[in-house]
């Protein structure tokens, strides 16, 4: 059965646009305007997914996302400008599952709802129920279940991002490797598409900064200045 996906945003073109993208792909869409006419439909009929715009009138999407949050765990994918920064980080530590800045490429938004779907899927199979086992990453204190998307770091679960967890993966990997941005931007974008170094340097802060929310002395991330990042862990 196909997945349905919820679109929420005031720019109809964008509504538009990517609903053609998606149903091309093979979803379901339903699209909303506002947050308001949204609410009550999400909540009555949850989607398998939505995108939400973070800045929309009547109710924005961070509102949006506290109110659905009291009924619903649907994942939740955050439409953002560059400069929503503070946003971003208050949608995740709301509930959202990832965010991508406007503007974006549509095979980006469809990998990324492809890759969370397939995560939700495999978080909801008891244990062993896959054909097989996925292969766990452990360094040291680091555990990372790419299957179902899970880090723990000293026995305590760190909720990231499907683009956070990417970058943490392609560097736990090779631990001393020094990875350059351009590296890292491959192994989180995965399609020929410009993103600023600046992404990346901003994805390397939130991880340090929910990595020290469970262990102050996080210090596993070391940045090599003009050349890149490394993980330290073993």
């Amino acid at each position: 059965m196909s997945a349905t996906i919820a679109l929420v945003d005031d720019d109809r073109n964008i509504l538009t646009s990517v609903s053609i993208a998606l149903q091309a792909e093979g979803f379901v869409t339903r699209l909303y305007t506002d947050g308001e006419n949204a609410l009550k439909a999400l909540t009555e009929n949850p989607p398998d997914l939505c995108v939400f715009d973070i800045k929309m009138p009547k109710m924005d999407g961070l509102e949006l996302l506290r109110r659905l949050r009291e009924k619903s765990n649907v994942p939740v994918i955050f439409l953002t400008s560059k400069d929503d920064e503070l946003d971003e980080a208050l949608g995740l530590a709301m509930g959202a599952d990832d965010y991508i800045a406007k503007p974006f490429s549509q095979r980006l938004l469809i990998a990324r709802i492809r890759a969370i779907l397939r995560r939700t899927e495999l978080a909801a199979q008891p244990q062993g129920d896959e054909e097989e086992p996925a292969e766990m990453l452990v360094r040291g204190r680091l555990e990372m279940d790419p299957a179902r998307h899970r880090v723990v770091w000293g026995g305590r679960d760190v909720t990231l991002t499907v683009t956070e967890f990417l970058i943490l993966e392609s560097l736990a990997r090779r631990p001393g490797v020094v990875k350059s941005r351009d590296q890292l931007m491959d192994a989180a974008y995965q399609e020929d598409m410009y993103v600023d170094d600046r992404t990346i340097d901003s994805h390397i802060k939130r991880l340090r900064r929910k990595f020290r929310q469970v262990d102050d002395a996080f210090d596993a991330i070391d940045t090599l200045y003009g050349r890149g990042y490394r993980f330290t862990e073993e």
